[in-house]
């Protein structure tokens, strides 16, 4: 039997400073871009797109990180196990994540590149595209993992961008098997489709071996992996090999199953959506803070659906606004 969790989560991810900026969509076409993709650039390209973007906010951002901030707001204990360098951006990272009551002791990486940054361009429609130059935090090594922080936490959550790199890859493997051997859960956010295009046959075997407990996706997400245009027949199909799956549908609300549980929630209204940025890693948070409030599936969902319509209704992935108020208020 596991003993009492320090922690209700600890994740691993992506450490990564947000730089957002409000653009036209003159300037996606202009820069050949997707609008509300994510791609991935170097340093070079970051200080030109970075000159061309205008006014922009800075920061402390990642899917897990952002995830982990969402828990902290509705009082839940929580750590992140990230990279960064020891520099400016590195610096705000650290106090940024450690102010929102976040447990964060990674070293920072005293050579090699400098802390990751994603150049977020927010378009009026509220879509972002995302250019991010991965930097430090994909040089993520088994020896910045801390075993009795993992085995302590009710929870490893692990972010799918991270298992792009072979360092983060081997990382995350060995924290999957420490939270295995003290009794803890496993979940994964698949992050992305083209993650999953890259890296399916390791998810596959994942999901084969039971590794993963619970698993959050998003619709475009889900379809990727089981390779079928039928949403029902991907449920069906990811559903069977994990303890829970929760599949977000954007504007349609979100679905989680459970063995035989179902539950389906709308998404909650807001007067005008803002920015996307976050909405998902923001639906893990109210879900996740659900599991361990004791919270049943259908209320755990509706508090995902809150956090992230209150997330879409702002600039940026970090709560502007009070979301264990709005969480209560909504659960009355």
């Amino acid at each position: 039997m596991s003993r009492p969790a320090t922690y209700d989560v600890v994740a691993i991810g992506n450490a990564i400073v947000d730089v957002l900026a409000r653009v036209s969509d003159v300037l996606i076409v202009t820069e050949g871009l997707t609008k509300g993709s994510m791609r991935l650039i170097d340093a070079a390209e970051a200080e030109r797109l970075y000159a061309a973007m205008g006014p922009a906010i800075e920061m402390s951002g990642g899917s897990a990180a952002n995830t982990l901030a969402g828990m902290a707001a509705l009082g839940r204990p929580c750590a992140f196990i990230g990279q960064v360098a020891d520099d400016q951006l590195g610096a705000v990272f650290s106090h940024d994540l450690r102010a929102m009551g976040v447990h964060f002791a990674t070293p920072m990486a005293g050579d090699g590149p400098p802390t990751a940054r994603c150049l977020i361009l927010v378009t009026p429609d509220g879509q972002r595209t995302m250019n991010t130059f991965l930097g430090a935090s994909q040089h993520l090594g088994r020896d910045a993992l801390d075993a009795a922080l993992i085995q302590s936490s009710a929870i490893l959550y692990l972010e799918g961008y991270l298992w792009n790199a072979a360092a983060s890859r081997a990382a995350m493997a060995e924290a999957i098997a420490l939270a295995r051997a003290a009794g803890r859960q496993v979940a994964f956010t698949l992050s992305d489709t083209f993650v999953i295009a890259a890296h399916r046959d390791d998810f596959v075997a994942m999901l084969a071996r039971r590794d993963i407990d619970i698993l959050f996706a998003n619709e475009a997400e889900l379809h990727e992996l089981a390779q079928t245009d039928d949403f029902e027949a991907a449920v069906a199909w990811v559903a069977a090999q994990v303890g829970l799956l929760v599949a977000t549908r954007g504007e349609k609300g979100a679905v989680a199953v459970r063995g035989t549980e179902r539950a389906v929630v709308a998404a909650e209204p807001v007067s005008a959506v803002v920015d996307t940025t976050g909405a998902g890693d923001l639906f893990a948070a109210g879900v996740l803070a659900g599991l361990a409030r004791g919270e049943s599936l259908e209320r755990g969902l509706i508090m995902g659906a809150v956090c992230a319509g209150l997330i879409i209704a702002q600039i940026g992935p970090r709560a502007q606004s009070d979301l264990a108020a709005a969480v209560a208020a909504r659960l009355a």
